[in-house]
């Protein structure tokens, strides 16, 4: 498979794409355009091209993409065949959601342990998840695999707890503390997770829309 240095917001379609070929398959469809995939994610079938070319050919000309082969080799470029170790540190509110509702193993990820400081959590389970005192986290990553970390602890102790992780040599954290953590001098990929974002962005596009209908209203009534 062709692998290069591709942008960030390549990167960032790449769930979309994956997302809507599910939804193709379990509708029955096999095959489809890059015209008819644009008309349906809002984008250009000259995007879909460029984007899916940082990778390889997938399409052929004349035929588009079939639906299924698309979705693997999707799959295969994200890493979702690579088998993956996780971990989550923090079984609160938002730790407990994620292992309740949210499906590791379906993305390609195996969350083998939760960490936590709470006594009463410390030697039970979480739905098949073990949950460990979170004073056994170096010594857990130094006997087992981790590729990633799922850090949904107070944002008071986010950094320290960053920081072990990375002094670990974690490959990648999954930050839910909604602090903003960077770490210039590690080699490890934090992905920042903030739910107002999403939030803020709907914000502005309904103040912008009634802002827009304002002004019509304050035109036509000067006309």
């Amino acid at each position: 498979m062709k692998r290069v240095k591709v942008s960030n917001n390549v990167i960032r379609r790449l769930p979309r794409y994956l997302r809507k070929l599910d939804e193709l398959s379990e509708n029955g469809v096999s095959r489809i355009s890059s015209f008819d995939l644009g008309q349906q994610l809002g984008l250009t079938p000259s995007q879909i091209r460029q984007d899916f070319s940082c990778f390889g050919e997938f399409g052929q000309q004349g035929y588009g993409y079939n639906v299924p082969a698309l979705r693997t080799q999707i799959a295969s470029i994200m890493g979702m065949d690579r088998g993956f170790s996780a971990i989550l540190i923090g079984v609160g509110n938002i730790g407990r959601a994620l292992m309740d509702n949210f499906c590791f193993s379906e993305w390609g990820f195996n969350l083998s342990c939760a960490f936590d400081v709470k006594p009463e959590l410390i030697g039970t389970e979480f739905n098949g998840v073990p949950i460990r005192s979170i004073d056994e986290l170096e010594d857990y990553i130094a006997n087992n695999p981790v590729d990633v970390a799922v850090l949904s602890v107070p944002k008071s102790v986010a950094i320290p707890v960053t920081e072990r992780l990375t002094a670990c040599g974690v490959e990648a954290i999954w930050n839910f503390t909604n602090v903003e953590l960077t770490e210039p001098n590690s080699n490890t990929i934090v992905e920042n997770v903030h739910f107002s974002d999403s939030l803020l962005a709907l914000s502005y596009y309904v103040s912008e829309r009634n802002d827009e209908k304002a002004a019509r209203a304050a035109r036509a009534e000067k006309n």
